[in-house]
């Protein structure tokens, strides 16, 4: 009997790959945390993830080993090259970042080579290239030596250790000094932007990779921006674990200027909006006074003014940071607004492409980020429109109907109701109670059937006044089912968080607090910049168009929260929010009228008109998946995922006969798992969508 695949790897490759000089100390076996499963209705962690066998060099024997290859090791029975595409897909820019890729059933080997983009043809494992040819090769491929001064950063050993790294973050944080080492030797602007899903640890990569560089002597002044003051604290804990008292926070009237390294926001250096002036940026950092600048959620680039950080310091090395990348689209093409688009608004311009991705369906498939199912509800209103999706609402729909102004109660001037409201319009200009209280219905009925309704949720919606409409809803739902029940209220239970009301002054009970604060219904001050892991439910009472607050929103569910288990989130999508997947993020560059005033101030929102009447229902439209597709995103239905499912099973197993062989080893069963979509669950999730017992 031909051997598995743990048994090719420990009895025949690793055998010849020593051979060839590659020693324990530059083969590490990066494993992912191990995906989540879902058995019985309830999510766990895999005791296991994917264990990638990664090949590294070393310069010196003081110095950091730099991962080169990746061996996709497969079963002595199959072909030597049957695990390429799969190891080529886990060596890219979105994964361990190598350059080479082998794939060998123990006897012979096959190579990709990404600089060539050329697959050999297999050979013995006893050709096997040495880790002197190899590095060579990866030097002369990237375009410098990683003895040259400009590679020394590469070489610094991690803080503590490798320990507390995750395969993806080492692979950023050489993904960007990589690029840095070849701006270097190429004369280029020092520019590098990383894309990374909200969860996956950017305030690491960050502080990592300047330890590094400050290491090997580079950094002279470093600035890291941020975007609120929460994250500002968050990341002095972090910086200072590295550099002690040479790193500190910026606020006002504290420059910090004996700092080597500053931590400020984008308000504290008066850039965070069109009405920023700079001043204070201007006023005590001098032009190049930064060696190096990073900037976190760079994403903001349209609205802000954080340019004047990159053009006041063009010497210095930059670095963005974001969970959503943006391209620009320049409306109208003028002297004045390309050149301010070249960094304001255009991340790709300004940075060039991402050096390294990592998205959410990844961190989800890897068990480092909360696994995602998705239930999207269609809204019906009337009789006569039982078959028509509301998709938004006309004068002649309105007839019969109880009209009001919302501020005063009486009826409305005819001239202010529109002939017809769009639906990303509607209880926004349009204020529906009977459509707000039919949609709390379901989502709070949805909530019952999936762990109770004192979780930690968010409830983005359409404006202040709906923020407050659902917050009140939601309460008087919650007080009938608490009196149903015979249980004591834990109030308050859902509550309007918005900039109107001091939300902010809510975020610590809605982070820390267990026996209150459950709902949260934001418009959009928990859009961003606000961690709290506890979240367990995302939910879509506004209609999107803009794919990067879509992502933005979305990511305020992903993280996981071991003190409470959490390692699932749910997304309740009554807006078709969920059709932004895969979007790209495209903003459109819109010039600034002027006067000798500056810019116009935008009008003030007339108020909404109120209807009642509407027989407003709300019915279940799909239960998805969020899995990776063809290295996208994207949610699936179960009968697509179970689709997905089966071909890699046939791919893997291609017979009835071969199945059970591999099934019936505990080893070989588990590597077989490990292979499917999402490390395994796949079988689970199915079985869990359709309503059948794990």
């Amino acid at each position: 009997m031909s051997l598995n695949e743990a048994d090719t790897r420990a009895k025949l490759i690793d055998p010849a790959i020593h051979a060839k000089g590659w020693t324990e100390d530059l083969i590490r076996r990066e494993e992912t945390a191990g995906a989540i499963e879902i058995i019985s209705g309830k999510p766990r962690r895999r005791a296991r993830g994917r264990v990638d066998y990664v090949l590294r060099v070393r310069v010196n024997a003081n110095s950091q080993p730099v991962a080169v290859a990746l061996i996709e090791a497969k079963a002595e029975g199959l072909p030597p090259g049957h695990g390429l595409e799969q190891g080529k897909l886990y060596a890219s820019c979105k994964r361990l970042n190598v350059p080479f890729v082998f794939a060998s059933n123990g006897h012979l080997y096959v190579e990709f080579d990404s600089f060539s983009g050329k697959t050999g043809d297999p050979k013995p494992l006893a050709e096997f290239p040495r880790p002197d040819e190899l590095q060579r090769r990866y030097e002369r491929g990237k375009g410098f030596s990683l003895e040259d001064e400009a590679a020394k950063p590469l070489l610094v050993p991690y803080l503590g250790g490798e320990a507390a790294r995750r395969y993806y973050q080492d692979a950023a944080i050489r993904a960007i000094l990589e690029k840095l080492a070849v701006c270097e030797k190429e004369g280029t602007p020092p520019r590098a932007l990383l894309s990374l899903a909200t969860g996956a640890g950017k305030t690491f990569i960050a502080v990592n990779l300047l330890k590094k560089i400050a290491e090997a002597g580079q950094l002279r002044r470093a600035l890291f921006v941020c975007d609120r003051d929460e994250l500002r604290a968050q990341g002095l804990g972090a910086f200072q674990n590295a550099f002690g008292a040479n790193a500190a926070t910026v606020s006002a009237g504290h420059p910090q200027k004996n700092a080597r390294l500053l931590i400020a926001t984008y308000q504290t250096l008066d850039i965070a909006d069109e009405e920023g002036t700079a001043n204070f940026l201007v006023a005590n950092y001098p032009e190049n006074y930064f060696s190096h600048i990073v900037i976190d959620e760079c994403h903001r680039s349209a609205w802000g003014k954080w340019s004047q950080v990159m053009t006041r310091n063009p010497k210095a090395v930059q670095v963005g940071l974001t969970a959503t990348p943006r391209r620009l689209e320049i409306a109208a093409k003028t002297k004045e607004s390309i050149a301010d688009a070249q960094i304001t608004a255009d991340n790709i311009r300004h940075f060039g492409a991402p050096v390294y991705e990592y998205d959410l369906g990844q961190g989800i498939e890897d068990g480092y980020l909360a696994a995602c199912e998705i239930e999207q509800f269609d809204l019906f209103h009337d009789n006569k429109k039982v078959n028509e999706r509301l998709s938004g609402v006309t004068r002649e729909d309105l007839l019969g109907k109880r009209l009001t102004a919302s501020l005063t109660g009486r009826p409305p001037d005819p001239g202010l109701v529109s002939s017809r409201y769009e639906a990303h319009e509607l209880d926004d200009k349009l204020l529906m109670p009977d459509r707000v209280k039919a949609m709390c219905r379901t989502l709070f009925e949805h909530l019952l059937q999936n762990g109770g309704p004192e979780q930690k949720t968010i409830i983005f919606c359409a404006r202040d006044r709906h923020a407050g409409d659902v917050a009140a809803a939601m309460n008087n739902l919650y007080a009938d089912w608490c009196r149903a029940q015979g249980r004591e209220r834990l109030d308050p239970y859902a509550f309007q968080c918005t900039a109107s009301v001091s939300g902010s002054d809510y975020l610590a009970e809605l982070r820390g607090a267990s026996r209150s604060h459950f709902v949260a219904t934001t418009v959009d001050l928990l859009t961003t910049g606000v961690d709290v892991p506890v979240v367990r439910n995302i939910v879509f009472f506004r209609y999107l168009r803009s794919p990067i607050a879509f992502y933005q929103m979305l990511g305020r569910g992903t993280r996981l929260h071991p003190p409470t288990n959490k390692l699932l989130f749910h997304v309740y999508d009554f807006t078709d929010a969920t059709r932004l997947f895969n979007k790209e993020f495209i903003t459109k560059f819109r010039v600034q009228k002027s006067g000798s005033g500056g810019a116009e101030p935008p009008e003030p929102p007339e108020p909404p008109i109120q209807v009642e009447g509407f027989d407003v229902r709300v019915t279940d439209a799909g239960h998805y998946i969020l899995t990776q597709v063809d290295g996208q995103t994207r949610p699936v239905t179960v009968e697509d995922y179970r689709a997905l499912l089966a071909a890699k099973l046939v791919e893997e197993a291609a017979t009835l006969d071969e199945f059970r062989d591999h099934w019936i080893s505990p080893g070989e069963r588990r590597e077989l798992l490990g292979h499917l979509p999402d490390g395994g669950r796949s079988a689970l999730l199915i079985q869990k969508l359709d309503h059948k017992e794990c």
